[in-house]
């Protein structure tokens, strides 16, 4: 008992208090996104009486700010020299919008609302993860990604199934809810108010928003993330499939809330592994579970196999998003790691909206198998283009 003990004081003797608080941040922010996941789509169609294509509108556009703003954020992060007080604005920003969509009595005031809640989850993404970066040795930078992967991951979990529980069991309102998000929303908020920013001693003449200014090896590997990623198309298309096998809405939420879980406890092995073998190798191993996956969701049509399949992708996201970001970072300077996570983000998010407005002609003009056989041949794309990258793509 000693000796397992010790053991596990090892596995985790790296972790220090600012990685702990930035975990816990996307813990927070998470479940006070995914508190509303669920119902927000029934509040808009529902209580402000807007048609499915005023949806994808605001859903697009929303979308379509968070991960445009992600590069700029994390440019002016590193113009600045400093992560917290961008951080500190988007998780603030964040956090206050989510009651307005609850407060709007019209669909522009709710389109307003909604854009400035993923415009805050833009601003602070890439900063937050120059502050993960900065916060640990290079030796441990998967870790420290993978440990605020679980956090987010399990923010995921827990925020979807507290829905189920105010909402469909105890009955609360759903305007309510938008409410209730503000408090993990300021949670998160006060995480970040305690991390001690790192500020690099190394001081570069210019940053640019240009990608020439960043490593071959990065830009390479940028538009191979991309490649993938205009084939990963929204999640909402998973969920779909699987409603359309009877299963009740609550049980579907129940299922998605359980694929976050497993995405969360997987985070944190695939980074810590991830400092000691090939980061690519993992990511190829990643984009093979997520092609298997989504041709099971092509063909298969069981519940119970289907749930299986939930599981698989787990694994795949909780790997590719700790992985994904640490290998970002590995071929930059310190003083341009929020630039690096920022256009990262921008590639994979700029990339899923097209893959989610791709996936939605496919699913009403071909079919709904459709959908997951263009994701599962993006993704076969990218392996390919990986294993041709060859040695270029080793962290520096």
């Amino acid at each position: 008992m000693k000796h397992a003990v010790d053991r596990n004081r090892g596995y985790f003797q790296w972790l220090n208090r600012d990685v702990l608080l930035l975990a816990c941040a996307s813990l927070f922010s998470d479940i006070s996104t995914e508190m509303l996941y669920p119902v927000l789509p029934v509040y808009l169609t529902e209580y402000l009486k807007i048609n499915g294509s005023t949806l994808g509108i605001i859903e697009g556009t929303a979308e379509a700010v968070q991960n445009a703003i992600q590069g700029i954020s994390g440019y002016w992060s590193d113009k600045m020299r400093r992560r917290k007080p961008l951080a500190i604005a988007g998780y603030l920003l964040s956090a206050i919008a989510k009651p307005f969509i609850g407060i709007a009595t019209s669909w522009p005031v709710a389109w307003s609302a909604r854009i400035s809640d993923r415009l805050g989850a833009g601003i602070r993404s890439a900063p937050r993860d120059a502050l993960v970066a900065g916060s640990v040795e290079e030796e441990n930078r998967g870790k420290a990604f993978g440990m605020e992967g679980f956090g987010d991951n399990l923010g995921a979990f827990i925020g979807p199934l507290i829905t189920v529980a105010l909402f469909f069991t105890l009955g609360v309102a759903v305007k309510s809810l938008f409410y209730l998000a503000l408090i993990p929303g300021l949670l998160a908020l006060t995480m970040i108010l305690l991390v001690e920013e790192r500020r690099s001693a190394k001081i570069r003449s210019k940053v640019s928003l240009h990608l020439s200014t960043f490593p071959k090896a990065y830009t390479r590997y940028l538009w191979l993330a991309a490649l993938f990623s205009i084939g990963n198309s929204s999640n909402s298309f998973l969920i779909l499939q699987l409603k359309s096998t009877g299963v009740s809405l609550p049980l579907t939420i129940i299922i998605y809330a359980f694929y976050n879980f497993v995405a969360a406890i997987v985070s944190y092995p695939a980074g810590s592994l991830s400092d000691r073998v090939s980061r690519k190798s993992l990511l190829i191993g990643a984009l093979t579970i997520f092609a298997v996956t989504y041709a099971g969701f092509a063909s298969v049509k069981n519940t119970v196999l289907m749930g299986g399949l939930f599981i698989l992708y787990g694994l795949f996201q909780g790997t590719f998003r700790a992985v994904g970001k640490a290998c970002a970072v590995d071929f930059v300077e310190p003083e341009l790691r929020a630039s690096a996570i920022g256009w990262y983000g921008t590639a994979i998010g700029l990339s899923n909206l097209i893959a989610s407005i791709i996936a939605g002609v496919l699913w009403d003009k071909v079919g709904h198998s459709a959908v997951f056989i263009y994701g599962a041949s993006f993704a076969c794309l990218s392996i390919i283009g990986f294993l041709l990258a060859g040695s270029s793509l080793n962290r520096k």
